[in-house]
């Protein structure tokens, strides 16, 4: 009672005002220096492409996590394709892109999955090596060569451990909006660090996109594929979607025209670095 009687221009409640605005900043700060010390002190330098990573995993726990999940993945998508045929025609293009690239040495297992889902159109990839595609994807396939270009993509993400890289940005995120609340006690304040972190994560995602597609352009040109079959497996995903694409900027995915337009770049760049 004797708090809410105190008058606005009290001085003794602008200073209690002021301890308690001061407490919230010292545990953010030191909640979030916590999170960004961890962040930043678990740099890596990947062997394959030289450049340097926050990850905290190391390549044989991105193989154990991708071998665990890989199990749930397959369930998620009806199970594996009956027909041994096309599974074995993926095998050979996988280990194809694998055994006559720098791939080899990444010391990642590398395993290659054919899904009965016959709606959803997607392939994708677990660290370490595990690599999916589905049946409604694989189905609208015309040759090899576009077969060639996504799993060298999905190849893409093993080798630049994107998935290693989300791991660790998202903890990043998680934690300083954990700290964010616990200052403020503000679930407002929570939402807006969660929206920020999301922007954050959502263009980092693109990033990784145009990373992947760039190496597995590599990759195809090296196992002796065509890279420019590369343009129609966008086709391909765009006529998928039905024409119903959020803007590039609202997307973990670059838009297919952007995409079409670094794909043409990353063939001409490489093949006047091969010749």
């Amino acid at each position: 009672m004797f708090r809410r009687n105190v008058p606005q221009n009290n001085p003794y409640g602008r200073r209690r005002g002021g301890r308690s605005f001061k407490s919230m900043l010292v545990v953010f700060v030191l909640m979030g220096g916590f999170y960004l010390f961890k962040y930043f002190s678990t740099s890596q330098v990947n062997e394959i492409t030289g450049e340097t990573q926050f990850v905290s995993l190391t390549p044989d726990q991105e193989v154990a996590i991708g071998l665990q999940s890989a199990p749930s993945m397959i369930q998620q998508h009806g199970g594996l394709h009956p027909d041994q045929e096309a599974q074995i025609f993926v095998d050979q293009i996988g280990e194809r892109l694998v055994n006559n690239t720098i791939v080899r040495q990444s010391g990642y297992r590398y395993d290659f999955h054919l899904l009965a889902d016959p709606n959803v159109v997607n392939a994708f990839a677990l660290p370490g090596g595990q690599v999916f595609i589905t049946a409604a994807l694989f189905s609208r396939l015309e040759n090899e060569h576009q077969l060639a270009g996504i799993l060298g993509h999905e190849i893409g993400h093993v080798i630049h451990r994107h998935g290693a890289e989300r791991i660790a940005k998202m903890e990043l995120t998680k934690g300083l909006t954990g700290a964010a609340v616990i200052a403020s006690g503000d679930y407002g304040t929570a939402q807006a660090a969660q929206m920020i972190g999301n922007l954050i994560n959502m263009k980092y995602g693109r990033d990784q996109e145009l990373e992947s597609d760039d190496w597995g352009i590599r990759l195809m040109l090296e196992s002796g594929f065509e890279p420019l079959e590369m343009i129609k497996v966008m086709d391909i995903l765009e006529q998928s979607s039905g024409g119903n694409r959020k803007p590039e900027f609202q997307s973990s995915h670059p838009s297919p025209e952007n995409r079409r337009e670094k794909i043409r770049e990353a063939v001409e760049r490489y093949r006047r670095q091969m010749n």
